[in-house]
């Protein structure tokens, strides 16, 4: 028996299982009906006349109380129930009503599927009792009230069983839903179960702060890691809100975050800096999400929060380096040139700009140590931020280059300009420091390039000038340094060609004042243009120490000097090749020198000689003394060109180690005509002697300075008396011929020159 027991329960619906607020919907609506259906029989029964008076009474009198019942008792079951036996009386009277007619009886079916949404065992089974009640009590009773049919009346309870198993059939069928429908919740809710269990797994135990409040602002749920970023208690006082949460936003309010989120049906993310207690600012990037109900209203706000300080931090960072320069802090040429437009767009005064350059840095630089190079650009860039008036935009472009822009009148770039320059004349870091600075000044419709090069162009020509200075750009400043891009263009179009023919080596003859014949010649480059025509040095060289170029072109001339020396063999003594003082800074110079002469194993080195000028090894970067002491280890000839035009030239002489000496043509043009040029020169030859040098005086154009240097024992002159530089075709037919003088001769007794 328990057995059996067991497995109707285990098969038949628990009941009782309705949520409170499903229970009241469907209870207001059966109740509802029950009323509807009260009415339906009080005007059923008036249209079916006066004798069915009592039978009206003794069915609403009864379902009165049960419609009261039903709305003001507590328990909810016995509610039910009086719903339940007001269903059973009405059906009881409807059927009394129309004299037991069969289809009335279908309005107890009617019932047991209405009753059957409480899905609660009373109710229903209240239902089920009563309904086989009335059939036995009113079929016996009246019978002719009850069944339509004579075989009814005759066996009552033959027929009260019939219709109470037929009902109990029905409720059977509503039985078997009702159980179905619970198993499928049952599944459900094991499911949803499941799915809460793993949401919660998810939502307790991430380590990123997740929380979620409802549309006022309470906090519905946090996680741990929400409670451990915030510093909150594990168990959070009740009415807990946005309010309580010790994050203060430093723009807005904490409630309107939540009024972003509800704005979105989609997913927002939102950064906001917040200040802590303690008084320290974060940056948080909030997620949030709206989750809404069937009727679309907001039942929730889902948020997952990350602390992105130091994201935000490093992301300031790499903003402040793009636009900064990482020595000195000051602006960067990016920078400057997007602040220098808005400048010219947005203002109505002029804008003045100050290119600044510090004279002879590499001399610092390479001198002192780039460290101390960049002490200086750290302390000038320092010195400029307190003399350039607020607002202006200071920027360093690079290397040893400062630009300033501001707005004002005109004039106020040569105010500031001028104040900078007073600035500097203390030294800056201990150094020593000059500035040659260029002032422009623009107005809106001008160009960022434009204007910026108009001040590099006038800080050029204040360098040019001597430096420690100030230029204001004028029209005319453009020309030259038009003619210098020019130049340089033209040099790398023709160091990118074939540099044998467009750059080309001309050879200006030396002779001996003893001979009159040929010893030597000195390489001067040229420039072939597309067109053909053969530019002079003085056009290019500038650009090719400007720029760095002179580097590649000076190894082009000297291995093209060394090739024709060469294929001139015992027919030329040497051949002389100026080197400039950044081909001499060079590291790797000698060592080029040393792989040339290795190619020509047969080649006397000393007839390599190179030459450097006095104001060159004054301004160069490197130990000088040392550099030619190495060249000269490797047979190789050094020429001290230009002397006398320095400022110790003496000094100079004694301590490096030249074999020649130029004298530059200063000392000669004139020299038979000026005694205190003869005597200099005297005592310049003399020391040369004693110092076992030779020396070549440059510039001989007059047949009287020759005399002159021949009776002053000088061994060697060049110049245009003799001889042009010459290409190499003509240099090669001139060294056949071995008569360089041009329309003069020479005394063969005294070895005057005389002219025809």
């Amino acid at each position: 028996m328990a057995t059996v027991m067991k497995w109707l329960r285990d098969r038949l619906p628990t009941g009782g299982g309705l949520r409170d607020e499903d229970w009241a919907s469907r209870h207001r609506l059966l109740t509802v009906l029950l009323a509807a259906v009260l009415v339906f029989l009080i005007m059923f029964g008036v249209l079916r006349g006066e004798g069915h008076t009592l039978t009206l009474l003794l069915t609403v009198v009864p379902v009165l109380p049960c419609l009261l019942a039903a709305t003001r008792l507590r328990s909810r079951r016995l509610r039910s129930v009086c719903v339940a036996i007001g269903y059973t009386i009405a059906c009881g009277g409807f059927v009394a009503l129309c004299h037991g007619l069969t289809e009335a009886h279908f309005s107890f079916f009617i019932a047991v599927a209405a009753l059957a949404l409480y899905r609660d065992w009373a109710p229903f089974g209240a239902f089920l009792a009563a309904t086989t009640l009335h059939h036995a009590v009113f079929g016996s009773l009246v019978s002719d009230h009850t069944y339509d049919h004579g075989s009814a009346v005759a066996h009552p309870l033959v027929w009260a069983l019939l219709h109470g198993a037929s009902v109990l059939l029905a409720a059977g069928f509503q039985i078997v839903s009702w159980r179905l429908t619970e198993v499928e919740e049952d599944r459900a809710r094991e499911n949803l179960d499941e799915s809460q269990a793993q949401l919660s797994v998810a939502f307790d135990a991430t380590p990123v702060p997740m929380a979620m409040f409802s549309p006022d602002g309470l906090a519905l749920r946090t996680n741990a890691a929400y409670r451990g970023w915030l510093g909150l208690p594990e168990e959070l006082p009740a009415g807990f809100g946005l309010k309580d949460i010790p994050l203060i936003p430093v723009d807005g309010d904490q409630a309107s975050i939540l009024t972003l989120f509800a704005e979105s049906r989609e997913s927002r993310t939102i950064t906001r800096q917040y200040r802590r207690p303690d008084g320290s600012l974060i940056w948080v990037e909030v997620h949030g999400t709206g989750l809404y109900d069937r009727n679309d209203q907001l039942r929730l706000i889902y948020v997952h929060c990350f602390d992105v300080t130091a994201t935000r931090d490093h992301e300031a960072e790499l903003s402040y380096q793009v636009r900064h320069d990482t020595l000195t802090g000051l602006l960067s040429r990016t920078a400057f040139e997007h602040d220098l437009a808005a400048l010219l767009s947005g203002s109505t005064e002029p804008v003045s700009v100050i290119y600044l350059d510090v004279d002879r840095f590499k001399v610092i630089n390479d001198g002192a140590g780039h460290t101390t190079g960049d002490d200086v650009l750290r302390a000038l860039a320092t010195r400029l931020a307190a003399v350039v008036p607020a607002g202006a935009v200071l920027a360093r472009l690079g290397g040893d280059e400062f630009v300033v822009a501001l707005t004002g009148p005109a004039g106020t770039g040569l105010r500031v300009g001028n104040s900078i320059l007073a600035a500097v004349h203390e030294p800056v870091a201990g150094v020593p420091v000059a500035l040659s600075i260029g002032v422009t000044t623009a107005f809106g419709g001008a160009g960022v390039d434009e204007v910026v090069l108009a001040a590099d162009t006038a800080m050029y020509a204040a360098k040019r000038a001597g430096g420690n200075r100030l230029q204001v750009f004028t029209d005319d400043l453009r020309v030259p340094v038009q003619e210098r891009i020019a130049a340089e263009a033209r040099l790398r179009r023709a160091l990118a060609g074939d540099p044998r023919y467009t750059l080309p080596l001309w050879f200006q003859p030396v002779v001996s004042t003893a001979t009159g014949q040929i010893i030597g010649a000195e390489a001067l480059v040229r420039m072939r243009t597309e067109q053909g025509t053969v530019l002079a040095p003085g056009l290019f060289i500038g650009a090719a120490e400007e720029t760095g170029l002179i580097v590649p072109l000076g190894d082009h001339v000297l291995r093209s000097a060394v090739e024709h020396l060469v294929h001139w063999s015992d027919r030329l003594g040497y051949v002389s090749v100026n080197v400039s003082p950044r081909q001499l800074a060079e590291p790797d110079f000698v060592p080029k020198v040393a792989s040339l002469l290795a190619e020509y194993p047969y080649l006397d080195p000393s007839r390599l000689v190179l030459e450097v000028t006095e104001t060159a090894l004054i301004s160069s970067t490197v130990d000088v003394s040392e550099r030619l002491a190495l060249l000269k280890q490797l047979g190789v000839r050094v020429a001290l060109d230009d002397f006398g035009t320095g400022y110790s030239s003496l000094t100079w002489l004694k301590s490096l180690p030249a074999d020649v000496v130029k004298l530059d043509r200063s000392f000669v043009a004139g020299l038979a005509e000026d005694a205190r040029k003869s005597s200099i020169i005297s005592a310049v030859l003399w020391l040369a002697r004693s110092l076992g040098m030779s020396t070549i005086a440059e510039g001989v154009e007059e047949i009287a300075d020759w005399d002159a240097l021949r009776a002053a024992g000088c061994p060697a002159i060049q110049g245009y008396l003799i001889s042009k530089p010459l290409p190499a075709p003509e240099f090669d037919t001139l060294l056949t011929t071995g008569s360089p003088f041009r329309g003069v001769h020479l005394d063969e007794t005294t070895g005057r020159a005389l002219a025809g």
